[in-house]
């Protein structure tokens, strides 16, 4: 199986765990993409969406799916999302797609995680993917340096010559080569930085299941 079958499979597999009748939480990425896909095949069985992202909203609307502001909603039974590593535990890294903020914001209303990737994004210990951490813009140069003093090496990310802005306004700063031995005290240590909207780092509040696409078929993780 190609890496994109194994994300086609994950993203069937993962129709199990919508609510019929219900608002289901919906991720940010290419994993993401294959279940909106998926999920438009049965938008009748839902009464809608949250999503987590701009580009989530208007893939979601092109199927007929109708999108809720979470502001207007109280709980989620599901949220279901990708990751760009996870480990044993259902700690992840997460804001490849730089929606961390929204994604852990919409994560957080949900009864349960259900995370989506291919059988790569498993790893023993998180950090090999740079880790990625939403700015404020006036603080991005503080911000760097107090991420480097935590052993990494900060880059802002750029796209087209230029500073990505995120659907917040904010800028994403990515830290290679950090060695993350406890990723929950890693995400409260990043997290308390001044001008850091969030870390991508999802382990205080991590996935439930964990579907993963391998050559022999879905495998479930329950954390």
């Amino acid at each position: 199986m190609t890496q994109d079958e194994m994300k086609q499979a994950v993203a069937r597999a993962a129709i199990d765990y919508v609510v019929t009748g219900e608002i289901i939480g919906v991720g940010t990425g290419s994993t993401a993409n294959f279940f909106i896909d998926e999920l438009g095949k049965i938008k009748e069985r839902i009464k809608g969406a949250v999503a987590s992202s701009e580009a989530t909203a208007e893939r979601l609307r092109s199927h007929g799916i109708t999108v809720f502001d979470l502001n207007d909603i109280d709980t989620m039974s599901v949220y279901i999302d990708g990751a760009d590593e996870i480990t044993a535990q259902g700690a992840m890294i997460k804001g490849g797609g730089a929606a961390l903020t929204r994604e852990k914001i919409v994560a957080s209303v949900a009864k349960q995680f259900v995370c989506i990737a291919d059988g790569s994004k498993l790893v023993d210990k998180l950090g090999a993917f740079p880790l990625p951490v939403e700015v404020i813009p006036m603080a991005q140069a503080v911000v760097a340096r107090k991420l480097a003093a935590l052993g990494g090496e900060p880059r802002l990310r750029v796209k087209d010559g230029k500073p990505m802005v995120t659907d917040n306004g904010c800028y994403i700063i990515d830290v290679l080569g950090l060695q993350i031995q406890d990723p929950a005290v890693l995400e409260a240590q990043i997290n308390d930085i001044v001008g850091v909207v969030t870390v991508g780092l999802f382990a205080r509040r991590g996935a439930n299941i964990g579907l993963l696409g391998t050559v022999d078929g879905v495998k479930r993780l329950n954390f």
